[in-house]
């Protein structure tokens, strides 16, 4: 339970940057270069290599390396894993606010 704690913890900090959100909207389209991740961005490549670096920890994506290039792909895993927890507070909430909404009905006939 730890883990999977830590996990979503990663996940959300990764995601909570719109410059690593925008490299993983690039990254669902395909397998892309960081030169080619960066080049849109008005940040320094290095700027660039530390966004990435955290993506990488929170296993949101996977390096390839050939030569001098390197490649990244984007790992959905961790986001289906964020959407289910989400979902599952989605579904607490919502049971408990009905029940909420129930109890105040009953209050307002009264």
């Amino acid at each position: 339970m730890v883990e999977h704690a830590a996990r979503l913890d990663r996940t959300l900090v990764a995601l909570a940057d719109p410059t690593r959100r925008q490299i993983l909207a690039r990254l669902s389209r395909g397998e892309a270069r960081v030169t080619e991740l960066a080049e849109p961005l008005p940040i320094s490549l290095n700027a660039v290599s530390k966004h990435i670096k955290l993506l990488e920890r929170a296993k949101l994506v996977r390096r390839r390396i050939r030569g001098r290039d390197h490649y990244l792909t984007l790992n959905p895993a961790p986001l289906e894993e964020a959407a289910l927890w989400i979902e599952s507070r989605r579904t607490l909430w919502r049971a408990r606010l009905e029940k909420l909404d129930e109890i105040l009905q009953q209050e307002d006939k009264k």
